[in-house]
């Protein structure tokens, strides 16, 4: 593993000392004031540093593992999930097995909590947790890439611009998921695209497969070496979008514009705002690993897409946006149940989903709603297309 040095996740044997790193870090240490207290004020946090020392070294006494580490986390997210949704539900675990590596490929609209919710998931129905993959450009403290790394995150060189190095970096991260998969047996998660699908429409970026497919032996067939890695295309929907006012403004000044400039530390604030803010019912649903059919890279991505948009659980809040927007009622499905939608029996979510169209600026607006509607378009898209095909058959 000495190969991966740079970007793998910590060793067990590496824990207990990157942990008294961070104690010692204060811009770690204040972070843990304000996301434990955030109303404190910001004179206040200096004094609150030694106490916060305190408390972390005893509460991070004996860890010496990274399982031991989540461990620790477990009961934090436990009360993260309690507190910012009214519920998480998850299906297509039936579909796997405990014992297999699995490569899950997820639509990506939180920075955190995407590959924190699939990581929950898996974690309590007796899986073994993910290795993440995470972009250098999220960790711009250094107290961020140890705190990434000792929760099992791996990290995706997005900072080499050079064609040469752009390509050197791609395959060691091919390598490094295949080594992971093949030699350590390990559960991996990666977003379908990089950066998250700011518009709710989830696209897979053909450049993903074709990194996948770096590391493919060359007399292998693509199909058979998709097949090996295990892809599980796994579909992740938020009734509620903590960033969706900051997404919308994005989008707008965007189209605009022609560009947007992100704020120095933008990402970080918006990892804050999807762990703490609101999400009301959250689901994850796993699908079936991708078969040797393949013999392309636009095929893979293309069924990826197909695949995370059909299996998406739409909830309320999509509907009322697709139906605001088109002025026309919808049919589909929404909620882990499979219920048809029905606007007076969502009565409630409807209302609470209006109360917060309202509560965003006028300007960004039309950009927040799509958000919420273009997931019904793409399901109604899939679903149009499967009746087409079987009507002509």
């Amino acid at each position: 593993m000495s190969d991966f040095d740079d970007i793998r996740p910590y060793n067990d044997d590496e824990v207990h000392s990157t942990l008294l790193r961070l104690i010692e870090d204060s811009e770690f240490v204040d972070a843990v004031i304000q996301l434990k207290y955030p109303n404190l004020s910001r004179l206040v946090v200096p004094i609150a540093r030694p106490l916060t020392r305190f408390f972390l070294r005893k509460e991070l006494a004996g860890i010496t593992s990274a399982n031991a580490f989540q461990a620790k986390i477990e009961p934090y997210m436990a009360k993260n999930i309690a507190d910012t949704t009214t519920q998480l539900t998850s299906s297509g675990l039936d579909q796997l097995e405990p014992s297999k590596p699995y490569l899950f490929i997820s639509n990506h609209r939180d920075i955190a909590m995407d590959p924190g919710f699939v990581n929950w998931v898996l974690y309590q129905n007796g899986y073994q947790t993910l290795r993440v993959a995470i972009g250098d450009n999220l960790l711009t403290k250094p107290f961020a890439s140890d705190l990434m790394r000792l929760n099992k995150c791996f990290i995706v060189n997005r900072s080499a611009t050079a064609p040469r190095e752009k390509l050197k970096a791609a395959k060691r991260l091919s390598s490094y998921i295949h080594h992971s998969l093949t030699q350590d047996a390990a559960n991996i998660w990666i977003a379908q695209r990089e950066g998250r699908a700011k518009d709710s429409f989830d696209l897979t970026n053909p450049a993903i497969i074709s990194m996948l497919a770096l590391n493919k032996p060359k007399q292998m067939a693509l199909g058979d070496y998709i097949a090996s890695l295990n892809i599980v295309p796994v579909s992740i929907s938020y009734e509620l979008d903590p960033c969706d006012e900051a997404k919308a403004r994005e989008l707008t000044l965007t189209e605009a514009e022609g560009e947007y400039q992100k704020a120095e530390h933008e990402d970080v604030q918006s990892i804050a705002r999807g762990i703490t803010g609101q999400k009301g019912h959250v689901h994850v649903a796993f699908g079936q690993p991708l078969d040797a059919r393949f013999e392309s890279v636009d095929e893979v991505a293309k069924y990826l897409d197909q695949q995370i948009a059909l299996q998406y659980v739409l909830h309320p809040s999509n509907c009322a946006a697709y139906a605001l927007r088109s002025g026309e009622p919808v049919d589909v499905a929404v909620g882990d149940k499979a219920a048809s939608y029905n606007a007076e029996e969502c009565k409630q979510a409807v209302d609470l989903f209006e109360a917060r169209r309202l509560q965003c600026p006028e300007q960004w607006r039309q950009r927040w709603l799509d958000i919420y509607a273009n997931p019904v378009q793409a399901k109604l898209h899939y679903l149009r297309n499967d009746l087409n095909r079987n009507e002509e058959a």
